[in-house]
């Protein structure tokens, strides 16, 4: 059930021009005085609202606040990310979801963060960066899917992010197999999907989204590997208008991948997002390396890499690197 300041800011963010306090005492079964306290609440958290006497109430800017009522607000799901926790600051927002995973928590949880303390990515790698400038989310699915086609589900996730912030942003995101998400030939996106499974059935899977979103500079060593959205539109992004498109792209997805269990459904929007798609790629095996031509993937997930000799090579993720010839894609 949505809090009473999560259906007010909904009902500001979809009116265009001024919202009669009369009716949104009506509409929401509330008195004057909590429509009242509850625009000092937005107010005192950035939302620029004016108030008119006879008009009503009109919003007129919206910073980057994370928040659960700023995230509800924008959602228009039916499961991903309609139970959500968030937090100011966590250890990890995969590590949290595992604990309310073995909790019961429902499919489609997201735990969101301002700050992680202890985030990782592929390898057990540490990732950081700072307060109000990424976003860290991690949703829990419990799929009814066989545990070998769980890896597929993080190239779904890929595609889901690359095709959202082209929507809500207009900018050309691109996949680099298998999922991260690059701009203009620099990372992005990360994505790390961990599995909690039985011999024969999955008990659920936790994806981790971090999104380089109001990052203004990089270390030396990331800077020309790694980018942000503020870097390459100019101004800073809204970071919960991006999750919640985040979460629609995911359920779209989501659901067109569990009915066949593979990615035929989405292979023509993936290959269409590859950044490798017919380009000169390095394939990096522990101890063999080889150069191709990435020729899109196959309903499993794997990269097709054409060699030298015109054979077909499939490509598995697992522990095996893919990079461009001169450089990261």
């Amino acid at each position: 059930m949505e809090s009473t300041k999560t259906r007010i800011l909904k009902k500001l963010l979809e009116t265009d021009g001024y919202l009669s306090g009369q009716e949104l005492c009506e509409q929401l079964g509330v008195s004057r005085t909590a429509v009242w306290k509850y625009m000092k609440q937005l107010k005192e958290e950035g939302y620029e609202i004016e108030a008119v006497q006879n008009k009503g109430y009109c919003l007129k800017d919206v910073p980057d606040v994370l928040g659960e009522s700023e995230i509800k607000s924008r959602l228009h799901t039916r499961w991903a990310g309609q139970t959500l926790y968030y937090y100011d600051e966590i250890d990890s927002t995969n590590t949290q979801i595992k604990r309310l995973a073995e909790e019961d928590a429902p499919h489609g949880t997201l735990a969101v963060a301002d700050y992680q303390s202890r985030g990782k990515g592929r390898r057990g790698r540490a990732w950081d960066s700072p307060h109000g400038s990424a976003i860290y989310m991690s949703i829990l699915f419990r799929p009814e899917i066989r545990p070998d086609r769980a890896s597929m589900l993080t190239l779904v996730i890929g595609l889901s992010v690359t095709q959202a912030i082209r929507s809500n942003l207009g900018l050309q995101a691109q996949i680099k197999w298998p999922n991260d998400v690059v701009l203009n030939g620099k990372k992005l996106v990360g994505i790390l999907t961990e599995m909690s499974a039985q011999m024969n059935y999955i008990e659920y899977l936790v994806t981790g989204i971090g999104i380089n979103a109001n990052l203004r500079e990089f270390p030396e060593e990331l800077a020309d590997k790694a980018t942000s959205l503020q870097k390459e539109i100019g101004h800073k992004v809204n970071r919960s208008a991006l999750i919640a498109e985040c979460m629609k792209k995911i359920e779209e997805n989501y659901e067109i991948f569990v009915k066949t269990q593979d990615l035929s459904g989405l292979m023509a929007a993936y290959q269409e997002a590859l950044v490798n798609q017919d380009q000169q790629v390095r394939v990096l095996e522990p101890g063999h390396e080889y150069t191709g031509v990435a020729r899109g993937i196959n309903a499993m997930g794997e990269l097709l890499v054409e060699k030298e000799d015109g054979t077909i090579t499939e490509v598995y993720a697992g522990e095996v690197s893919v990079r461009g010839l001169y450089g990261y894609v």
